[in-house]
């Protein structure tokens, strides 16, 4: 993520720029993100600077017949041509995981479509918009957030059902290949996995085949909007956590460096397993000091 139009080489980024600088500011291994195309990926692959922890679905990135980017369908679609193509995008990171030798494949499951698109409910975008003017509680608030649950339950009856089909083929897939599935909590409301479906998604299968991603700073932005508490995240799914990607918030603004926003660390550092990898998923705009600092950041709040 960090690397987007901070190494231009060629009309694209220079992923072998990208890899000396990430190990120059401290970092020994990365995740290869869906936005990275398939030179990229290659260029990744080939590094000596760097290995390859993980790799977030759908990698690399691609247009499929209709135009479409790969990280815009929806592995929940109730067309199933197109969630057809996004589990096959899946199981091709998940076998380009292998060449990397990395461990993990993070997912987003996909989401409850509206008039046949995925998209954030009118809802949350409400509550967006009175959270970032001051407004945080009050009649309208706890309305909004009703019709934001009555919303996702409703949605969930006819778009849970293709998630949960496209997990058993990418598992099946990530089982065949030891590569472990990272179900990843999500930004917005109306994405999969919800917190209360993450038990019944993960059951039957082993943690060597599918878990739970952290995404510290989405599980903070739900709880600040008032949808879903972040401690429960831990103290209910911690076992089957595999990973987590770290970042701070400023506002409902995420992908910050560790250190440029306010995120409550005790509660990450304390419920994360210790052999779970941290991937600092911090966005573009953040200066090179700040990538390097968010290291001893971290390691002095003991999350790493």
């Amino acid at each position: 993520m960090w690397s987007q139009g901070r190494f231009p080489h060629h009309n694209r980024d220079s992923m072998t720029q990208f890899a000396e600088a990430a190990s120059r500011l401290g970092y020994p291994a990365v995740e290869i993100n869906y936005v990275i195309p398939p030179e990229g990926v290659e260029e990744l692959l080939a590094s000596d600077h760097v290995s390859v922890v993980s790799l977030h679905s759908p990698t690399p990135r691609v247009k499929d017949g209709n135009g479409r980017w790969s990280d815009a369908l929806n592995l929940a679609a109730l067309d199933d041509e197109e969630r057809g193509q996004a589990v096959r995008l899946a199981c091709t990171t998940i076998d380009h995981a292998v060449r990397a030798g990395a461990r993990y494949v993070v997912v987003h499951l996909g989401g409850i479509e509206t008039e046949g698109k995925s998209r954030m409910f009118d809802s949350e975008r409400q509550l967006r918009r009175l959270f970032d003017s001051g407004v945080r509680d009050g009649d309208e608030v706890d309305d909004l957030r009703r019709q934001a649950h009555v919303q996702r339950l409703e949605g969930a009856v006819r778009n849970l059902p293709q998630a949960r089909r496209s997990l058993a083929q990418i598992a099946e897939h990530a089982a065949a290949k030891d590569i472990a599935i990272g179900l990843e909590n999500r930004f917005h409301y109306h994405e999969f996995p919800a917190l209360d479906e993450m038990p019944a998604l993960l059951e039957g299968y082993p943690p060597s085949v599918a878990g739970f991603w952290l995404d510290v700073g989405h599980v903070e932005v739900l709880d600040r909007l008032g949808l879903t508490p972040k401690h429960r995240w831990l103290d209910e799914l911690g076992d089957r956590c595999l990973g987590a990607h770290v970042h701070d918030v400023d506002g409902l603004a995420d992908h910050r460096a560790p250190g440029l926003g306010d995120v409550d660390w005790s509660y990450i550092a304390r419920g994360l397993p210790p052999d779970a990898p941290r991937v600092f998923e911090i966005n573009q705009k953040q200066p090179e000091e700040a990538v390097a600092a968010a290291i001893p950041f971290l390691r002095e709040r003991e999350v790493i």
